[in-house]
Protein backbone atom coordinates (compact mmCIF):
# COMPACT_ATOMS: atom_id res chain seq x y z
CA UNK A 1 0.00 0.00 0.00
CA UNK A 2 1.09 3.57 -0.63
CA UNK A 3 2.26 5.82 2.17
CA UNK A 4 -0.73 8.08 1.53
CA UNK A 5 -3.17 5.23 2.16
CA UNK A 6 -1.27 4.18 5.27
CA UNK A 7 -1.58 7.73 6.58
CA UNK A 8 -5.35 7.73 5.89
CA UNK A 9 -5.74 4.46 7.82
CA UNK A 10 -3.89 5.88 10.82
CA UNK A 11 -5.87 9.12 10.58
CA UNK A 12 -9.16 7.19 10.65
CA UNK A 13 -8.21 5.80 14.05
CA UNK A 14 -8.85 9.30 15.43
CA UNK A 15 -12.59 8.63 15.08
CA UNK A 16 -14.48 6.72 17.78
CA UNK A 17 -15.06 3.69 15.57
CA UNK A 18 -13.89 0.09 15.73
CA UNK A 19 -10.82 -1.30 13.99
CA UNK A 20 -13.08 -3.64 12.01
CA UNK A 21 -14.98 -0.63 10.64
CA UNK A 22 -11.72 1.00 9.52
CA UNK A 23 -10.49 -2.28 8.00
CA UNK A 24 -13.73 -2.71 6.03
CA UNK A 25 -13.57 0.90 4.86
CA UNK A 26 -10.09 0.38 3.37
CA UNK A 27 -10.72 -3.19 2.23
CA UNK A 28 -7.99 -4.67 4.42
CA UNK A 29 -7.92 -7.15 7.30
CA UNK A 30 -8.36 -6.02 10.91
CA UNK A 31 -4.89 -7.27 11.80
CA UNK A 32 -3.40 -5.17 9.00
CA UNK A 33 -5.23 -2.07 10.17
CA UNK A 34 -4.03 -2.64 13.75
CA UNK A 35 -0.48 -3.27 12.54
CA UNK A 36 -0.40 0.19 11.01
CA UNK A 37 -1.95 1.79 14.08
CA UNK A 38 0.66 0.10 16.29
CA UNK A 39 3.18 2.44 14.66
CA UNK A 40 1.52 5.28 16.59
CA UNK A 41 3.06 6.06 19.97
CA UNK A 42 2.59 8.88 22.48
CA UNK A 43 4.59 9.86 25.54
CA UNK A 44 4.36 12.46 28.31
CA UNK A 45 7.68 14.21 28.89
CA UNK A 46 6.59 17.11 31.07
CA UNK A 47 3.80 17.79 33.54
CA UNK A 48 1.63 20.93 33.20
CA UNK A 49 1.19 23.61 35.87
CA UNK A 50 -2.46 22.58 36.25
CA UNK A 51 -2.83 18.81 36.49
CA UNK A 52 -6.22 17.09 36.59
CA UNK A 53 -6.58 13.43 37.54
CA UNK A 54 -9.51 11.01 37.42
CA UNK A 55 -10.25 7.33 37.09
CA UNK A 56 -12.43 5.60 34.51
CA UNK A 57 -13.61 2.04 33.93
CA UNK A 58 -11.39 0.76 31.14
CA UNK A 59 -11.15 -3.00 31.76
CA UNK A 60 -7.80 -3.24 29.96
CA UNK A 61 -5.04 -5.80 30.68
CA UNK A 62 -6.90 -7.24 33.67
CA UNK A 63 -7.31 -3.91 35.47
CA UNK A 64 -10.87 -2.71 36.00
CA UNK A 65 -9.95 0.98 36.30
CA UNK A 66 -7.43 3.16 34.48
CA UNK A 67 -6.29 6.69 35.34
CA UNK A 68 -6.41 9.73 33.07
CA UNK A 69 -4.20 12.81 33.44
CA UNK A 70 -5.16 16.03 31.70
CA UNK A 71 -4.18 19.67 31.43
CA UNK A 72 -7.54 21.47 31.92
CA UNK A 73 -6.01 24.88 31.23
CA UNK A 74 -4.90 23.93 27.70
CA UNK A 75 -7.53 21.19 27.26
CA UNK A 76 -5.10 18.38 26.55
CA UNK A 77 -4.84 14.75 27.66
CA UNK A 78 -1.37 14.25 29.11
CA UNK A 79 -1.38 10.47 29.67
CA UNK A 80 -3.40 7.35 30.41
CA UNK A 81 -2.09 5.09 33.19
CA UNK A 82 -2.77 1.33 33.43
CA UNK A 83 -4.36 1.39 36.90
CA UNK A 84 -5.25 3.62 39.85
CA UNK A 85 -2.96 2.02 42.45
CA UNK A 86 -1.38 4.55 44.76
CA UNK A 87 2.11 3.00 44.64
CA UNK A 88 2.15 2.87 40.85
CA UNK A 89 0.97 6.48 40.56
CA UNK A 90 3.73 7.64 42.92
CA UNK A 91 6.38 5.76 40.92
CA UNK A 92 5.05 7.28 37.70
CA UNK A 93 5.07 10.89 38.92
CA UNK A 94 8.52 10.60 40.51
CA UNK A 95 10.11 10.17 37.10
CA UNK A 96 9.28 13.76 36.13
CA UNK A 97 11.92 16.37 36.89
CA UNK A 98 9.44 19.26 36.79
CA UNK A 99 7.12 17.95 39.52
CA UNK A 100 7.65 21.10 41.58
CA UNK A 101 6.27 23.20 38.72
CA UNK A 102 2.79 21.72 39.21
CA UNK A 103 0.79 24.47 40.96
CA UNK A 104 -2.71 22.97 41.05
CA UNK A 105 -3.79 19.35 41.41
CA UNK A 106 -7.47 18.95 40.43
CA UNK A 107 -9.26 15.80 41.60
CA UNK A 108 -12.42 14.28 43.07
CA UNK A 109 -12.75 13.08 46.67
CA UNK A 110 -10.48 10.06 46.20
CA UNK A 111 -8.23 9.54 49.27
CA UNK A 112 -5.62 7.68 47.19
CA UNK A 113 -5.25 10.61 44.81
CA UNK A 114 -4.85 12.94 47.79
CA UNK A 115 -2.03 10.80 49.19
CA UNK A 116 -0.32 10.82 45.80
CA UNK A 117 -0.66 14.62 45.58
CA UNK A 118 0.74 15.21 49.07
CA UNK A 119 3.73 12.95 48.41
CA UNK A 120 4.57 13.89 44.82
CA UNK A 121 3.38 17.51 44.69
CA UNK A 122 3.89 19.01 48.18
CA UNK A 123 3.92 22.57 46.79
CA UNK A 124 0.76 22.18 44.70
CA UNK A 125 -2.68 23.36 45.78
CA UNK A 126 -5.13 20.46 45.91
CA UNK A 127 -8.51 21.41 44.47
CA UNK A 128 -11.64 19.28 44.78
CA UNK A 129 -13.88 19.63 41.76
CA UNK A 130 -17.21 21.26 42.72
CA UNK A 131 -19.29 18.86 40.63
CA UNK A 132 -18.17 15.86 42.68
CA UNK A 133 -18.98 17.66 45.92
CA UNK A 134 -22.44 18.71 44.75
CA UNK A 135 -23.10 15.16 43.60
CA UNK A 136 -22.69 13.94 47.19
CA UNK A 137 -25.54 16.20 48.34
CA UNK A 138 -27.78 15.22 45.43
CA UNK A 139 -27.19 11.55 46.23
CA UNK A 140 -28.15 12.22 49.86
CA UNK A 141 -31.41 13.83 48.71
CA UNK A 142 -32.04 10.80 46.50
CA UNK A 143 -31.60 8.45 49.44
CA UNK A 144 -34.17 10.43 51.43
CA UNK A 145 -36.64 10.34 48.53
CA UNK A 146 -36.27 6.58 48.11
CA UNK A 147 -36.75 6.00 51.82
CA UNK A 148 -39.84 8.22 51.95
CA UNK A 149 -41.54 6.58 48.98
CA UNK A 150 -41.25 3.15 50.60
CA UNK A 151 -43.89 4.17 53.12
CA UNK A 152 -46.35 5.64 50.62
CA UNK A 153 -49.34 3.99 48.96
CA UNK A 154 -49.02 2.71 45.40
CA UNK A 155 -50.19 5.83 43.56
CA UNK A 156 -48.25 8.26 45.74
CA UNK A 157 -45.19 6.01 45.55
CA UNK A 158 -45.20 6.27 41.77
CA UNK A 159 -45.77 10.03 41.99
CA UNK A 160 -42.75 10.41 44.29
CA UNK A 161 -40.63 8.03 42.21
CA UNK A 162 -41.13 10.14 39.09
CA UNK A 163 -40.19 13.35 40.92
CA UNK A 164 -36.41 12.81 40.83
CA UNK A 165 -35.72 15.30 38.03
CA UNK A 166 -38.05 17.86 39.57
CA UNK A 167 -36.34 17.71 42.98
CA UNK A 168 -32.92 18.14 41.36
CA UNK A 169 -33.95 21.00 39.09
CA UNK A 170 -32.75 24.49 40.21
CA UNK A 171 -35.66 26.42 41.81
CA UNK A 172 -35.20 29.43 39.54
CA UNK A 173 -35.82 27.25 36.47
CA UNK A 174 -39.13 25.78 37.66
CA UNK A 175 -42.32 26.60 35.80
CA UNK A 176 -45.53 27.50 37.66
CA UNK A 177 -46.87 24.01 37.02
CA UNK A 178 -43.68 22.42 38.33
CA UNK A 179 -43.76 24.58 41.47
CA UNK A 180 -47.30 23.40 42.17
CA UNK A 181 -46.25 19.78 41.72
CA UNK A 182 -43.20 20.34 43.92
CA UNK A 183 -45.38 21.70 46.77
CA UNK A 184 -47.42 18.50 46.64
CA UNK A 185 -44.29 16.33 46.71
CA UNK A 186 -42.71 18.18 49.62
CA UNK A 187 -46.01 18.01 51.50
CA UNK A 188 -45.70 14.22 51.58
CA UNK A 189 -42.83 14.27 54.08
CA UNK A 190 -41.11 16.74 56.39
CA UNK A 191 -37.87 14.79 55.97
CA UNK A 192 -38.03 15.14 52.20
CA UNK A 193 -38.74 18.86 52.54
CA UNK A 194 -35.71 19.32 54.83
CA UNK A 195 -33.47 17.41 52.42
CA UNK A 196 -34.72 19.43 49.45
CA UNK A 197 -33.95 22.80 51.06
CA UNK A 198 -30.56 21.55 52.25
CA UNK A 199 -29.77 20.64 48.66
CA UNK A 200 -30.85 24.07 47.38
CA UNK A 201 -28.83 25.89 50.05
CA UNK A 202 -25.78 23.86 49.12
CA UNK A 203 -26.17 24.70 45.43
CA UNK A 204 -26.40 28.37 46.40
CA UNK A 205 -23.18 28.33 48.43
CA UNK A 206 -21.35 26.53 45.63
CA UNK A 207 -21.77 29.71 43.57
CA UNK A 208 -19.95 31.85 46.15
CA UNK A 209 -17.54 34.36 44.56
CA UNK A 210 -14.63 33.53 46.90
CA UNK A 211 -13.45 31.02 49.49
CA UNK A 212 -14.02 33.38 52.46
CA UNK A 213 -17.75 33.64 51.88
CA UNK A 214 -17.94 29.98 50.88
CA UNK A 215 -16.26 28.93 54.13
CA UNK A 216 -18.80 30.86 56.19
CA UNK A 217 -21.77 29.44 54.28
CA UNK A 218 -20.34 25.92 54.26
CA UNK A 219 -19.79 25.89 58.03
CA UNK A 220 -23.37 27.04 58.56
CA UNK A 221 -24.68 24.43 56.12
CA UNK A 222 -22.84 21.57 57.85
CA UNK A 223 -24.32 22.59 61.22
CA UNK A 224 -27.85 22.73 59.80
CA UNK A 225 -27.42 19.43 57.94
CA UNK A 226 -26.22 17.67 61.09
CA UNK A 227 -29.00 19.18 63.23
CA UNK A 228 -31.63 17.99 60.71
CA UNK A 229 -30.99 14.42 61.93
CA UNK A 230 -31.30 12.90 58.48
CA UNK A 231 -29.29 9.62 58.48
CA UNK A 232 -29.02 9.79 54.69
CA UNK A 233 -26.94 12.99 55.04
CA UNK A 234 -24.51 11.71 57.70
CA UNK A 235 -21.99 10.27 55.23
CA UNK A 236 -22.31 13.33 52.99
CA UNK A 237 -21.71 15.90 55.74
CA UNK A 238 -18.81 13.91 57.16
CA UNK A 239 -17.12 13.76 53.75
CA UNK A 240 -17.64 17.48 53.10
CA UNK A 241 -16.31 18.36 56.55
CA UNK A 242 -13.19 16.18 56.09
CA UNK A 243 -12.47 17.60 52.62
CA UNK A 244 -13.54 21.19 53.31
CA UNK A 245 -10.04 22.67 53.03
CA UNK A 246 -9.63 21.32 49.50
CA UNK A 247 -13.23 22.07 48.54
CA UNK A 248 -12.76 25.74 49.45
CA UNK A 249 -9.70 25.96 47.18
CA UNK A 250 -12.05 25.50 44.23
CA UNK A 251 -13.57 28.95 44.86
CA UNK A 252 -10.25 30.71 44.24
CA UNK A 253 -9.20 29.00 41.00
CA UNK A 254 -11.02 28.69 37.65
CA UNK A 255 -10.06 25.06 37.06
CA UNK A 256 -12.36 22.05 37.27
CA UNK A 257 -12.48 18.40 36.20
CA UNK A 258 -15.02 19.27 33.50
CA UNK A 259 -12.63 18.70 30.59
CA UNK A 260 -11.44 15.43 32.15
CA UNK A 261 -15.00 14.17 32.56
CA UNK A 262 -15.65 15.05 28.92
CA UNK A 263 -12.64 12.95 27.90
CA UNK A 264 -13.99 10.06 29.97
CA UNK A 265 -17.32 10.29 28.18
CA UNK A 266 -15.56 10.13 24.81
CA UNK A 267 -13.62 7.09 26.04
CA UNK A 268 -16.92 5.39 26.91
CA UNK A 269 -18.11 5.99 23.35
CA UNK A 270 -14.87 4.51 22.01
CA UNK A 271 -15.20 1.44 24.24
CA UNK A 272 -18.80 0.93 23.14
CA UNK A 273 -17.90 1.22 19.46
CA UNK A 274 -15.00 -1.21 19.82
CA UNK A 275 -16.82 -3.56 22.23
CA UNK A 276 -13.93 -2.98 24.63
CA UNK A 277 -10.18 -2.80 24.07
CA UNK A 278 -8.28 -5.38 26.11
CA UNK A 279 -4.73 -4.41 25.12
CA UNK A 280 -3.84 -1.47 27.38
CA UNK A 281 -1.01 -0.07 25.21
CA UNK A 282 -3.30 0.05 22.18
CA UNK A 283 -6.16 1.41 24.30
CA UNK A 284 -3.93 4.17 25.69
CA UNK A 285 -2.59 5.17 22.28
CA UNK A 286 -6.08 5.11 20.82
CA UNK A 287 -7.42 7.52 23.46
CA UNK A 288 -4.45 9.87 23.02
CA UNK A 289 -4.70 9.61 19.22
CA UNK A 290 -8.40 10.52 19.28
CA UNK A 291 -7.64 13.55 21.43
CA UNK A 292 -4.55 14.74 19.55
Amino acid sequence: MTGRKNARIIEDFRDTVSASYIAKKHNISVSTALRYFNLVSYSCKKLPEVLSIDEFKGDADGEKYQTILTDPRNRKIMDILPNRKESDLICYFRQFKNREEVKYFIMDMNPHFREVAEICFPKATIVIDRYHVTRQVIWALERVRKEVQKHLSGEWRRFCKHSKALLNKPPQKLTDEERQKLRIILGLSTRLEQAYYLKNDFLFLMHSPNSELAEELLSDWIVRAESAHLPEFFECTRAIHNWSMYILNAFDVPYTNGYTEGCNNKTKVLKRACYGVRNFTRFRNRILHCAA
